[in-house]
């Protein structure tokens, strides 16, 4: 029987419209649904869909959410954050995780050096929070247990994916909230003794940690990565794609090492079709269900070539 990972990336709200598409056409061309996988790895927006495939919702119930519909299991606000960030606090938002950087410098990714840099944000990521509750009102953890969620450690910039055996102790929602936390938008979110921010911060999917599992297959859907680039010229746009680039790199270099395994990894971003749609802002919610409409088009096309 094969076994199989999915990976779903950081990549705020235009990323989860995506990947939903991208979900929707992986399991139209494996006739399967992600939520069987055997492991389900989630960073920041990864991390609310890889929760609600983790405690039972299909890739359905993620379409009817995306779309607003009325039946939808899911109930959520897509334009309650705006596009923009509320004005962040004063200073520095952690010394400890600058000074952890300085003493590692080879360890510690450039943007989580950035991230405590940064002044703490004021936003609300409550609904997160309200969304993982309606997929596990219980509390506690998910039903798939081999569910990882990959936050930072705000003061030591150290990589955590909750869920894993050996990692700190954790609810799903704290967890959630934790991987969302983008630096400067969100304020961190304390689980016992420590303060986590958004796992993206270390690496966009962190698909290196299934390299151990030795799976047959896993299916890495990167809204934050592209092999294929439009020419915008905007010059947010603009700034946005070099940065894409480089994130780029580092997820290749990842799948590489799981590769070397005998693990047949299929590696999806948007296309340059795709980012023309999204634009310079992933966290613009308007254009949230022409980003879907057309991950669901190029997805499909990327999967069947």
């Amino acid at each position: 029987m094969t076994t199989r990972g999915v990976v779903l990336g950081a990549g705020g709200v235009l990323g989860a419209a995506w990947t939903i598409g991208a979900l929707a056409a992986v399991r139209e061309h494996l006739d399967w649904e992600p939520s069987g996988a055997d492991v389900l790895i989630g960073t920041s927006a990864g991390s609310v869909l890889a929760s609600a495939l983790a405690c039972g919702l299909g890739v359905d119930d993620l379409l009817d959410t995306q779309q607003g519909k009325r039946d939808a299991r899911l109930s959520y606000d897509h334009e309650a954050g705006g596009a923009l960030p509320p004005l962040p606090k004063l200073g520095i938002g952690s010394t400890r995780g600058l000074v952890s950087a300085a003493l590692r410098p080879l360890k510690v990714t450039p943007l989580a050096a950035l991230s405590a840099a940064m002044p703490q944000g004021r936003g609300d990521n409550e609904p997160i929070g309200r969304l993982v509750d309606a997929v596990l009102p219980e509390g506690g953890w998910a039903p798939h247990r081999r569910t990882w969620i990959v936050a930072s450690d705000y003061d030591s910039s150290r990589r955590v994916p909750f869920g894993q055996i050996g990692q700190p102790l954790a609810d799903l929602r704290s967890a959630v909230m934790a991987s969302c936390a983008i630096p400067g938008w969100y304020p961190p979110v304390r689980i016992g003794k420590r303060r986590y921010v958004d796992g993206g911060v270390c690496s966009p999917t962190s698909v290196d940690l299934v390299t151990r599992l030795k799976l047959d297959e896993v299916y890495v859907l990167s809204p934050m990565t592209s092999m294929t680039f439009d020419a915008p010229t905007q010059v947010a746009a603009r700034i946005e794609r070099r940065f894409r680039r480089i994130v780029t790199r580092r997820v290749l270099n990842e799948i590489k090492k799981v590769a070397a395994t005998g693990t047949k990894v299929t590696f999806l971003g948007p296309t340059a079709e795709d980012l023309e749609v999204i634009g310079a802002n992933m966290m613009d919610p308007r254009r949230r269900i022409e980003v879907l409409e057309t991950s669901l088009a190029t997805s499909s096309r990327a999967l069947a070539a």
